[in-house]
């Protein structure tokens, strides 16, 4: 990816702020009988009002502005008229574009009531983020931020999802590089200044492997295990990693 200058990061960081906004106010939503139709609904109308634009609507062709993952679904859901059911857990990926630069994160929710094991699906994959952010540090590289990743969902007999990876963040949704769930220290795409990525983790209770639903968008586990997903856009300064989605 080409490095942003600390003027781009600022941009980027307002970008950040539109699209956080539109997921505290979908957190607030999330409940018993909220529709994921909903959730987008909610989504478009702070990303709009706000002057950003949603960056799905329309990305290859996706037709909403939120993947409204539920349970199984890894990544990529539609929104639609599903409601939310006591005990599930939903991860919520968005984008907002403002000023033409580009913003992506992604939060897990628990419905209610749920299984223990899914309240610690969700803390672990929100704690393989916050160490994937902490390896975003100049001097290292991709395959550091992978491995703090991996080594956090592992040690707690969960998976990382290998075939879905991070990326660069701009002017487009998807630069290079790639940023995987998994990697060996001192390897990959060096971490240089002005760099901005989405680091994104997708854990699965199960086995890593996936599957692509009959309607060509929506990833689901392979062996029907429930996934989380968490994803901040960070950007690589000499004062460490800034978070620009919060």
């Amino acid at each position: 990816g080409i490095p942003k200058t600390s003027g781009e990061i600022d941009a980027m960081a307002a970008a950040g702020r539109l699209l956080a906004a539109a997921h505290e106010a979908m957190a607030r939503e999330v409940a018993v009988g909220t529709t994921t139709a909903r959730l987008d609904a909610i989504a478009e109308q702070v990303i709009r009002d706000g002057g950003g634009v949603p960056a799905f609507k329309g990305y290859r062709g996706f037709p909403a502005t939120i993947c409204p993952s539920v349970n199984d679904q890894v990544v990529h859901a539609i929104p639609g008229e599903y409601a939310l059911a006591d005990g599930d857990l939903i991860s919520i990926d968005c984008g907002a574009v403002l000023d033409g630069w580009v913003s992506d994160a992604a939060r897990t929710y628990a419905v209610g009531d749920v299984d223990p094991v899914v309240a610690r699906l969700i803390e672990v994959t929100r704690r393989a983020l916050d160490r994937g952010i902490a390896a975003a540090v100049l001097g290292n590289r991709v395959g550091d931020i992978g491995h703090a990743v991996q080594t956090e969902v592992e040690a707690e007999g969960f998976t990382c999802v290998e075939s879905l990876v991070g990326h660069g963040v701009g002017r487009s949704m998807h630069e290079p590089p790639n940023v995987p769930n998994i990697g060996e220290p001192g390897t990959g795409e060096p971490l240089v200044e002005g760099l901005v990525i989405a680091i994104e983790p997708m854990v699965n209770i199960g086995g890593p492997d996936v599957t692509l639903a009959p309607d060509g968008w929506t990833v689901t586990t392979r062996d029907g295990s429930l996934s989380a997903h968490w994803e901040h856009t960070v950007a690589i300064t000499s004062s460490g990693p800034r978070i620009l989605t919060c």
